[in-house]
């Protein structure tokens, strides 16, 4: 079974197919796929007809289309509240795509009233699930004191989680913390390794950290940093 994914973090932009196993029977599981497959050659209100009755009787994969169909508007009028709606839906039932993009609604104020705390509470269930980028937006969450208590520490430790799994701003941010020394000591290596990673990815601002924290740098210390990220890269960003 395949899953739209949609991202509406500006610092994430994306919009990808992921494939999923389904639990569910061989019809439904039909019609979920002409569903795909409708969406994938730009026929949105055709997908969103086949998910519709899927999304009604519980199918969190459904849901979690639908909602991405009203956020975007795709195939239906643009709707924030219908989309929230139909998150919250996927997100109950621990679907953590949907915890995410229900985070981003209560982050922006989109269908619902803007509500940081609430915001926190679904990254941080998509995050502890492994999602990559509700990993980052809780280190952000942190590293700001939105929905929780400021704590450069918390910031830290969940920009590195993003980090290892490749997550781009991440690596820039957890980069910026060693150069700044918040919530972690000050080096200018890591900060330098974590900052060029980030920059190979196509991160603009990491490539302007790197360049700021060379400034600060030995070229012995350069050339390690510069080992360390081809060794980091080479470990998958695991244990870097």
């Amino acid at each position: 079974m395949k899953k739209i994914l949609s991202c509406q973090n500006p610092l994430i932009v994306c919009l990808i197919l992921a494939v999923l196993l389904g639990g569910v029977g061989l019809n439904a599981n039909a019609d979920f796929d002409e569903g795909v497959a409708a969406y994938e050659r730009g026929d949105y209100a055709t997908a969103l007809r086949e998910w519709q009755p899927l999304a009604e009787q519980g199918d969190a994969d459904a849901q979690f289309n639908l909602g991405v169909g009203y956020a975007q508007g795709q195939g239906v009028p643009q709707d924030d509240k219908a989309a929230v709606q139909w998150y919250r839906r996927a997100a109950e039932q621990g679907d953590a795509a949907a915890q995410y993009n229900l985070g981003l609604m209560y982050d922006k104020g989109q269908g619902v009233p803007q509500d940081y705390k609430a915001a926190v509470q679904w990254y941080r269930r998509a995050a502890e699930q492994g999602f990559a980028e509700a990993q980052f937006n809780l280190g952000v969450s942190y590293a700001q004191g939105q929905g929780v208590p400021q704590d450069d520490k918390a910031a830290a430790q969940w920009y590195r989680r993003a980090a290892e799994q490749g997550n781009a701003g991440a690596q820039n941010n957890l980069g910026r913390m060693y150069y700044t020394g918040k919530g972690m000591a000050q080096d200018y290596v890591y900060a330098h390794m974590w900052a060029n990673i980030a920059a190979s990815h196509g991160n603009k601002n990491a490539v302007k950290g790197r360049n700021l924290v060379e400034k600060q740098m030995t070229p012995p210390q350069i050339t390690e940093a510069q080992k360390l990220a081809r060794e980091c890269v080479r470990k998958a960003y695991r244990d870097c």
